[in-house]
Formats: C-alpha cells, sequence, structure tokens
C-alpha cells in the first residue's frame, strides 16, 4: 500500500513518479523499477514535535520532497527548505544573514493546525535568507506555500518570501524585514484575496510607498497556491504582473467637508521650547517640513538640540536624528547635557555616574531616540532610505536631518543647485509620504558686507543654491548672532527670525536666546 505518491525516483531522475510503500520500499511508474526500504529515504510517520533540537536535526538531515496535493517541486520545496515528515509540513525558518542552520521550525499538520518552536525572535520572513538584497522585484505573500508557488510560478527568477503568521502579523513582520524589503525595486504584495488579507495589503503598501504593487487575484482564486494547485501559473503570471501601484484613499468631494471644517481647530501636538517662536507658529505639527538656518558656527545644531529635549519631555514620540557633522557619540552626550544642565561632551566638565546615569535614562535610554550612525555615507538615496526607515518602520515622528548641505556636497554630479533641488524634492514628498515633522538644517549664502557670523540679519534670498528650500519648506528659521561681538552678552546672544510661515503667514524677529556657557543651554531672555 502506497503511503506517499508523486514522489522523486532515484533511478531514473524522475520528480514525482514513484510511490512509497509503508515499508520504506518503493516503485517507479516511469521506469518500472522497485527499491527495498534500505535505498530509499525512511518514512517517518506523524509526530507532535515540542523540542526544537529534534526538528532542526530533521531540517538538516532530511532530503526534502515534493509536495504534489500543493504541486509543488521538490526543487522548490529543496530551495526553502519545506521538508514532510510524516503528515506533517515542517517550514525552516532561519536568520536573516545566516542561510545554514535553522532558527525556528513552523509544523502544518494534516487537520490544518500549527506549532511552531524555536527563536522566533530571530527570524526573518520565510525564505528572506534565500535572496540578496538590491533586485529587482520582491514578492511577499501571507503564507509559507504560496511563498514557494509564487516563486516557482515565475520560473524561480524572483525573490519571494512570506510572513510569519499571516495578515495579522504582516505590517509588524514587514517593518522588522524594512531594510532588506526596501532595497528592491518594486515590491509585490500577493496577500489571501479576503478582508484581513487586503487590509494588510493597504497597511504593508503604506511602508514602502511608490514601489508598492498588489496582486488582485482572478475571481475565484484565493491565493498564490490556489493557482499552482488548479494548473494556472499562467494566470498568476499575468496577475503578477498587472499588480497595481498602491494609491491611498482619500480622494474626497468638498460638499462632504463640512463636518471636518466645523471642527475645533486643534492646538499642535507639541511647542516649540520658546514662547517668542510659538507666538507666530504656532507650534511644531506634524507633516510640515522646517528649515533651520543660519550662518557657520552660529549655533543651529544646538537649537535643534533644544528642540529635540522639548519633544522628548513633552511627547510620547519617537524621534530620528541625522547629524551629520559629528559622531554618535557627540550626538549622544550633548542631548543628554540638556539633560541635566551640564555639558558632558566636554573634557573638562566634571559629573558623576548618577548624573550620566540620569541624564542617559532621560534621553537614549527611554529608547525613543534613534539615530544615523552615518560612516560617511550621505548620499542622498542612503538618506531618503533611512529617513523613511525611520518614518515607517521605527515610527518616529519627529526627525532632524543636520545638515543638508553635506548631502549635497556628496553628490557625484557636483551641480550644487540640482543637488539642492533633487532633496529638498524627496523630503518634501517623504514628509507627505509618512506625515513626519521633518527638521532640514541649511547653511547660507555669505551676504555682501558683513557676513552672519558677525550678525547679519537673515533671509529667504540668502539660502544657499536654488529657491527649493524656501518653496518647498512649510517654515524657515533664521538665526542670527554676532560670534565676535566684543560684549559677552551680545556674541552668546541668538535671535530667531520667522522668514517663511505657511501656516499662519506671520514672519519677523521674534525671539532672544542666551545661551549659558556654563550649563550649555538655550535661555529665552526675551521676544519681539
Amino acid at each position: 500500500m502506497f503511503i506517499q505518491t508523486h514522489q522523486p525516483c532515484s533511478a531514473c531522475g524522475s520528480t514525482d513518479a514513484a510511490g512509497i510503500n509503508e515499508d520504506g520500499s518503493s516503485y517507479c511508474f516511469s521506469c518500472s523499477t522497485r527499491q527495498p526500504a534500505t535505498l530509499q529515504a525512511p518514512v517517518v510517520f506523524q509526530e507532535r514535535v515540542t523540542d526544537f533540537d529534534s526538528t532542526r536535526l530533521l531540517l538538516q538531515s532530511r532530503t526534502a520532497r515534493a509536495i504534489p496535493e500543493r504541486a509543488l517541486t521538490s526543487r522548490t520545496c529543496e530551495t526553502y527548505n519545506c521538508i514532510l515528515n510524516g503528515e506533517n509540513v515542517i517550514y525552516g525558518y532561519y536568520s536573516p544573514t545566516e542561510a545554514h542552520t535553522p532558527v525556528a521550525a513552523k509544523i502544518r499538520m494534516p487537520d490544518k493546525r500549527f506549532t511552531s518552536t524555536g527563536e522566533w525572535s530571530k527570524a526573518g520572513l520565510y525564505g528572506q535568507q534565500l535572496f540578496t538584497s538590491g533586485g529587482r522585484y520582491v514578492t511577499i505573500t501571507e503564507g509559507e506555500y504560496d511563498a514557494m508557488s509564487a516563486y516557482q510560478m515565475q520560473g524561480s527568477k524572483y525573490a519571494a518570501c512570506s510572513v510569519k503568521n499571516g495578515a495579522q502579523s504582516a505590517l509588524k513582520d514587514c517593518k522588522a524585514a524594512y531594510e532588506w524589503l526596501d532595497t528592491f525595486d518594486q515590491i509585490i504584495i500577493s496577500f489571501d484575496a479576503d478582508e484581513p488579507g487586503q487590509k494588510a495589503a493597504a497597511e504593508v503598501a503604506q511602508l514602502f510607498g511608490g514601489k508598492s504593487k498588489i496582486v488582485k487575484h482572478a475571481p475565484g482564486y484565493k491565493d498564490a497556491s490556489d493557482y499552482l494547485q488548479k494548473g494556472q501559473a499562467a494566470l498568476y503570471t499575468a496577475a503578477w504582473w498587472a499588480a497595481e501601484q498602491y494609491i491611498p484613499d482619500g480622494i474626497l468631494n468638498g460638499s462632504s467637508l463640512w463636518d471636518v471644517v466645523n471642527e475645533p481647530l486643534l492646538d499642535a501636538e507639541v511647542m516649540y521650547p520658546f514662547p517668542g517662536i510659538n507666538a507666530l507658529t504656532y507650534g511644531i505639527r506634524t507633516g510640515e517640513l522646517v528649515t533651520i538656518t543660519a550662518g557657520s558656527g552660529l549655533g543651529k545644531s544646538q537649537f535643534m538640540r533644544e528642540i529635540v529635549w522639548f519633544i522628548l519631555k513633552h511627547t510620547q514620540k519617537n524621534v530620528g536624528l541625522l547629524f551629520l557633522e559629528e559622531s554618535t557619540r557627540r550626538t549622544a552626550l550633548s542631548l543628554m547635557s540638556l539633560a541635566i544642565d551640564k555639558q558632558l561632551h566636554l573634557p573638562t566638565t566634571v559629573s558623576t555616574e548618577a548624573e550620566r546615569r540620569t541624564a542617559y535614562e532621560a534621553t537614549l535610554g527611554s529608547g525613543r531616540v534613534y539615530m544615523f550612525d552615518h560612516f560617511g555615507s550621505t548620499d542622498i538615496d542612503n538618506i531618503v532610505a533611512r529617513i523613511r526607515y525611520m518614518a515607517k518602520a521605527l515610527d518616529c515622528k519627529y526627525l532632524v536631518l543636520d545638515h543638508v548641505s553635506i548631502v549635497v556636497s556628496a553628490q557625484a554630479a557636483g551641480d550644487e543647485r540640482k543637488a539642492i533641488d533633487e532633496i529638498m524634492t524627496k523630503m518634501r514628498m517623504l514628509v507627505q509620504e509618512t506625515g513626519i515633522a521633518l527638521f532640514v538644517v541649511s547653511h547660507l549664502k555669505r551676504p555682501d558686507g558683513k557676513g552672519h557670523e558677525e550678525g547679519s540679519s537673515t533671509s529667504l534670498s540668502q539660502l544657499r543654491g536654488s529657491a527649493s528650500i524656501a518653496q518647498l519648506s512649510d517654515i524657515v528659521l533664521g538665526l542670527e548672532r554676532n560670534g565676535q561681538d566684543d560684549d559677552v552678552i551680545e556674541r552668546n546672544t541668538t535671535k530667531v527670525r520667522v522668514l517663511k510661515n505657511r501656516f499662519s503667514g506671520e514672519t519677523g524677529l521674534c525671539s532672544h536666546l542666551f545661551y549659558n556657557n556654563v550649563t550649555g543651554r538655550m535661555n529665552e531672555t526675551g521676544v519681539k
């Protein structure tokens, strides 16, 4: 009596012509060869595996066989390390960077129940370890069978992987694998045709913006495996190539907006730390691009750190920091300094371990601060990818890019005007796509006569490069200070000028900030 059919034959090489008997012997219907049990892979009857060590041994020692009822070939199953253990199917899961040793497994039983074992926190998407990053296409599916089916129907040419636990885990799993997925030119989402699957597909598509496409299944087909089982690989391939670019909902008729416009206006979620700036800007809003500009060495980074520290104290949101002119250590220490009013980044500052621990827990130790350790990699595409990752995968609502001139100087083209146009356009699109509040620090052109380092007033016309910085920013704040003044008060007082204000239209000088060399803090001493 055959207990397994459509199995490979080691005598003639057929992939699905052999049947296996209860005693492990086999008969090939293609070449009529009979083989005793000693020459055929042993059959292991159904068992409930409860420890991962035994499952790992099975995954590492068992030769994968075809799964006829799913129309999956032995080659596909071997590629994904999907093995049969009696009537159970075992899917091997791996670390995203280690393709040799499984770290977890999911076991599918005949009644469609699942059990799992291993270290799931280390596991990537199912099949992720098989494909190098940076390809043209990657397909994401809801289940392991679907990933293998999509891969096989596409001629084993394009990356295909599955989320770990169906639609309910899709967004979480894709966030965890964001960096790898985002390296592909196009991300094809092939989830189930039911409502939970399509809802999850839309959520995942939003992670990757314009490179996302969603497969619309043909009537009567639920998922990728369904096509393969019914012998309709060509139909699936057609649906795959016809996948539509994801466009979010939101086109509305103005006549339907009475309830919206009649709602009371809410204050910004968080204000600036300085009342004078708030009086003109009405605070910090997500979905806005704010440019901070000043002459060289006039405290732009310190001004931004004050804002970041204020956000950390007054919200529970995550912040992302890309301070490209300094090391992550300097950024970390400077931010910690604000929590205890001591300049921890200076070697002459005396502080106790308890003080440093207090400063750390209030800032970095909160788990809400993410920093970009750039190692000199500041080309525009890398910066854009990192900001999108912080916004989408790490849920950062407030981000700082300090400063845009470094990104511009990294461009190989050498045309500063075009480079500034490109990066500001991409920053504007990122803000619209992700809904973040993005602060961009920019340098000024040197004015005629007295320079900014000697207290010259700022203006939009002095922004570096083309007019795109002014045009694409919602708010532009100019910082002015005479760093060469003989008077110590004047030398350490920064004037803040609102150069552009799309929100309220109010502009002009709004605040005076005094920098205390002892505490390392900027405090408002007067307003307009």
